[in-house]
């Protein structure tokens, strides 16, 4: 059996407990209390996503998920994550072949079908998220139409893309999505300080869709075990892994993996103009600070979140960090630059946050081996700046292309929690 704690310390909690709570009351993060191990998954290691999830799934989450864990895994993960080469010992991991072109759709999905498995049928609840871009589009498309759930997307109004928006604004039902006048860092403090609030969480049942959560933070880990299965696992050299980095969620799942048994020769950390963990790295000290807009817009994040979780990971032991983890921060003019070159040299389009990490390991020296780096999201969420680099417009696949056509259904409100309280409280039952 795998229980949860509080990376503050307090009780344990099962799985269920975890993913229904989201943050822990103290306003830790919920992780493991031991992390299960990965060995070599042997001759499955060329089977199909679902496969591999199934495998590091029952290791990662433990007993009391067996119940309840092919299920989640067959209704959820119905696509595939695949490995595509760029140049010589170059790989992208295309993670946005989900219903929201998003690697987030993973975490989403597998969490919205396993709170349905653990939780009481007949409660009503409340997830609550906030987004800078992707998360919440792929939080609202996966507990859409639930019955007992509502969802309140949190995102900054001048902070997300058009069709990140819209993938939010036109579902209905019981999704409501709320423009927030300030920045991310603000949609993410008034969902901290909602969860603080016991007589808030209480009353509305509330529960955090967003990366902090173990049910969208572990399924992410997945996706790194699949990769190195299919790299060899035990063969050397083993993957180095570049990961586009905001809120620090993605990064943080494949360290949980790494931890757990994986294969890895080192992670990059690649980060937009927004710095507070490559500074994290170089100086020791961390100095949260407002966000700046970008075009890699999903990463625009002061305050990540989830290197409270890396903290844990490593005991506070920043020495043994830094000999797994380095970090570069790409300014805007080289993200565009490094769209503009993929496609020049290898026909490759890019969205902004993939072209980060490609500009980000071309800053390093990765060594010899299989360099993966992760493709977060379909260039067709992001047209203007894709088609400003590459001169490509890219069409809208079917699903975003329905939502382009839709009405938006939009709550405005100021960043304070009083104005957050008065509108769940005004919200009718899903």
């Amino acid at each position: 059996m795998t229980t949860f704690r509080s990376t503050r310390g307090g009780p344990s909690v099962g799985v269920g407990e975890a993913l229904a709570r989201g943050l822990a009351p103290d306003g830790g993060l919920y992780v493991p209390e031991r992390i299960g191990r990965l060995e070599d998954p042997g001759p499955d290691r060329h089977g199909a996503f679902r496969d591999t999830t199934r495998w590091a799934g029952a290791r990662l989450l433990g007993t009391d998920a067996a119940p309840w864990l092919d299920a989640v895994v067959d209704g959820a993960l119905d696509f595939d994550v695949p490995l595509v080469p760029l140049g010589p010992d170059r790989w992208l991991l295309e993670l946005f072949h989900g219903p929201t072109l998003a690697f987030k759709d993973v975490g989403a999905r597998f969490m919205a079908r396993a709170l349905a498995a653990t939780g009481p049928a007949d409660a009503e609840r409340t997830v609550l998220v906030a987004t800078s871009g992707d998360t919440g589009s792929a939080v609202a498309a996966a507990f859409h139409g639930v019955a007992g759930t509502r969802v309140v997307a949190l995102f900054p109004r001048n902070g997300v893309a058009d069709r990140q928006r819209r993938q939010m604004t036109t579902l209905g039902g019981n999704v409501t999505a709320v423009a927030v006048d300030g920045t991310f860092d603000d949609c993410q403090r008034m969902t901290k300080e909602a969860f603080a609030d016991a007589g808030l969480r209480e009353a509305h049942r509330l529960t955090s869709a967003n990366s902090i959560n173990v049910g969208r933070w572990i399924p992410q880990s997945f996706y790194y075990v699949h990769a190195a299965a299919r790299s060899g696992w035990t063969e050397a050299p083993a993957p180095f892994w570049v990961v586009p980095s905001g809120n620090l969620g993605n990064l943080c799942a494949g360290l949980l993996a790494h931890r757990a048994g994986m294969p890895a020769r080192g992670f990059l950390a690649a980060t937009n103009r927004n710095r507070p963990f490559p500074d994290f790295l170089d100086t020791g000290r961390y100095e949260p600070r407002p966000s700046v807009a970008t075009p890699s817009n999903a990463m625009d994040v002061g305050a990540p979140s989830n290197l409270e979780r890396i903290q844990w990971l490593y005991s506070g032991d920043a020495p043994a960090l830094r000999s797994d983890v380095s970090a570069v921060s790409v300014d805007d003019d080289t993200t565009v630059a490094a769209m503009r070159a993929a496609y020049d040299a290898h026909g490759a389009v890019l969205d902004p946050h993939t072209a980060v990490g490609l500009a980000a390991v071309e800053r390093i020296d990765p060594g010899a081996g299989p360099v993966v780096i992760l493709a977060t999201a379909h260039p067709a969420k992001f047209p203007d700046v894709v088609e400003r680099a590459t001169g490509v417009q890219v069409d809208a696949p079917p699903a975003l292309a329905a939502a382009l056509a839709k009405p938006e259904h939009v709550v405005s409100i100021a960043p304070t929690l009083p104005e957050l309280r008065s509108l769940l409280e005004g919200l009718a039952p899903s």
